[in-house]
């Protein structure tokens, strides 16, 4: 079981995302909420260059068993660091994530222009971050929780149902209707189901069928 819950935000760096679920989640965790420094309201770090840095800082908070929530591109950075600290990450829940992997032919939108012309004060060097985590992500030990919208153009369902056959512990979770943002639109929704997963005992079983809540 986990003592912390940390709440890990998208590449626009909105650290009031997930505070609607973490409001309404029950499990006694000690609740953390990060922000990635540079994005959003969050302060630029001399020290932060690259996705690297903002893996670090993750796990250099990490002093206890811990539960990762995480969406879209915060998904990406909870796989590297359950994958560097998987001793430390007792659960994953992720929500509209590519995952680190190469999700090209699924259907989903290029980001990148749309989030390049509209936020200019994000930095470059995570546009530009291409990194294929496929092959490691069997390594994955700990039961994750996938939650994803079947009206999110950034990332289809499609890409939850790679991202769930390629680890040995998925439970994939899909909202009709929901968009890219469905941890903060179906935050009840969202809190119901991460309760649950919290509190899974370590040998229970994790279907990788997509259910609709």
């Amino acid at each position: 079981m986990p003592f912390k819950l940390f709440f890990l935000p998208g590449a626009l760096g909105r650290m009031d995302f997930w505070l609607p679920v973490a409001g309404l989640v029950r499990h006694p965790a000690e609740k953390i909420h990060f922000g990635w420094p540079g994005f959003g309201p969050t302060p630029p770090e001399h020290d932060v260059n690259g996705i690297d840095d903002l893996v670090g800082k993750v796990v250099s908070r990490l002093d206890a068993p811990s539960a990762l929530v995480a969406q879209s591109m915060g998904g990406i950075i909870a796989i590297r660091v359950a994958l560097a600290r998987p001793d430390l990450v007792t659960h994953l829940i992720l929500a509209a994530t590519s995952g680190g992997m190469d999700i090209t032919g699924l259907g989903a939108q290029d980001w990148r222009p749309f989030v390049r012309s509209d936020y200019p004060a994000l930095p470059d060097w995570f546009l530009d971050y291409r990194e294929d985590l496929t092959e490691r992500l069997p390594e994955l030990p700990m039961p994750v929780l996938l939650l994803w919208g079947n009206s999110d153009p950034i990332s289809p369902v499609k890409v939850g149902e790679k991202l769930a056959a390629c680890l040995p512990r998925a439970d994939l979770r899909i909202f009709d209707g929901a968009d890219h943002d469905l941890g903060y639109t179906h935050a009840a929704q969202v809190a119901a189901l991460i309760d649950r997963h919290l509190g899974s005992a370590p040998g229970s079983t994790h279907f990788k069928e997509p259910q609709v809540p």
